[in-house]
């Protein structure tokens, strides 16, 4: 049977090289950021993440064009996994410390996770708003699947009971269309000014 051979030139338009990167990480910046400061609850722990992802991204060069993007946020995930190191609740035996500096003027969405515990709140973002299957979120953070449902579980527990508690006086004030833009505009009050200016 012949082996296939990859001409240079095709192994330059199939692989995404470091510029793909550096536009998909200036096209997608905000995204991007988000993500990061959803993992890690703390601006200056985002702005590094998101630092350190876009230098990873660059380095790589066996990545499809095709999954360019997804590889992105998945190198902002492990990033963050390796910044803050969420354990488990059991082994971290207590809640994170709170970090109120960064939850002023943020929506109630946003701080409803801030609160969570770094392992619950990265198991929650990672399975529920990144659509990561269980095998995936285990694999990443280093446990079973077990510790990551029950991880999930509590997250949502937490959420709902926060919910029950605070959003009705929300749900009067802000309709869905205005929440989605507080969540959109959560990059423009929290995106570190090194980040948001071009260069």
């Amino acid at each position: 049977m012949a082996k296939a051979i990859i001409t240079s030139e095709e192994r330059t338009t199939t692989y995404a090289a470091g510029q793909d990167f550096c536009r998909i990480f200036t096209e997608d910046m905000k995204g991007l950021y988000l993500l990061a400061l959803l993992l890690t609850a703390d601006p200056a722990k985002a702005e590094q993440c998101f630092v350190s992802g876009l230098d990873d991204c660059a380095a790589e060069n066996r990545v499809f064009k095709d999954w360019a993007r997804s590889w992105a946020r998945r190198t902002i995930i492990r990033n963050a996994v390796r910044l803050v190191a969420p354990q488990p609740f059991h082994l971290n035996g207590a809640q994170d410390a709170d970090n109120d500096q960064t939850r002023l003027a943020l929506p109630m969405e946003i701080t409803t996770l801030f609160e969570l515990n770094s392992f619950e709140r990265f198991a929650f973002v990672m399975s529920v708003l990144e659509g990561y299957s269980d095998h995936d979120c285990a694999l990443l953070l280093g446990c079973t699947r077990s510790t990551l449902i029950t991880a999930r579980v509590r997250a949502l527990q937490q959420i709902a009971r926060h919910t029950e508690v605070h959003g009705a006086k929300h749900a009067d004030a802000n309709s869905k269309a205005e929440r989605l833009h507080d969540n959109n505009s959560i990059v423009e009050l929290t995106l570190p000014e090194r980040l948001a200016t071009p260069a």
